[in-house]
């Protein structure tokens, strides 16, 4: 008696792949038939297991197009749909799917998403760029932000010399200074 091997499955419009999982295969056999007919038979291990796949496509499928691809972990078969459109499984069977069949993620593409490109879907309308200030240019932007000086846990909290050589600046250079409103924000602490 003959063992399923795990089978995984994806669609294109165009086409289907189906992945054998079966590591170190030998006397690999595939017969497809055009009504859409998939037959897989194989042995693997030590033990020489025979290992069988008999499935009932959904449609019809184009068998002098189709391809396989065989590495020394699966067998991947590309196979040609008859028809471009899409099916609504891969099985003919309705209901309940075979335990072994599973869907290949890896591969799988939505309908809607098939003829797209990664990020070639992205509209940014009228929105220009060079006016949102992120980092390539001069800006005007801090301005008006005061200067901010940072205390560590070993500073003197008492900054008066350096208030007064700043008075004496600003004296100097006659300038008004517009009252800054003390902050409400709780200080940091490190």
């Amino acid at each position: 008696m003959s063992r399923h091997p795990a089978v995984k499955w994806a669609q294109r419009s165009d086409k289907l792949f189906i992945t054998v999982e079966l590591p170190d295969a030998k006397n690999v056999k595939l017969k497809l038939e055009p009504e859409g007919k998939f037959f897989f038979s194989a042995i693997a291990g030590a033990d020489n297991v025979p290992y069988e796949v008999d499935l009932d496509l959904f449609d019809k499928i184009n068998v002098d197009e189709s391809k396989t691809s065989t590495t020394s972990r699966s067998i991947v078969y590309l196979v040609k749909k008859a028809e471009d459109k899409w099916w609504s499984r891969l099985i003919k069977q309705e209901g309940v799917r075979p335990v072994f069949l599973k869907v290949d993620w890896d591969k799988w593409v939505d309908e809607d998403e098939e003829d797209t490109k990664p990020g070639t879907d992205m509209d940014f309308g009228d929105i220009d760029f060079s006016k949102l200030n992120m980092g390539g240019g001069p800006s005007d932007f801090d301005a008006d932000v005061p200067e901010v000086h940072i205390v560590s846990a070993g500073d003197d909290d008492s900054d008066t010399e350096e208030e007064e050589v700043k008075e004496e600046e600003d004296s100097a250079h006659n300038e008004p200074k517009a009252a800054v409103p003390p902050s409400t924000e709780p200080e940091a602490k490190a």
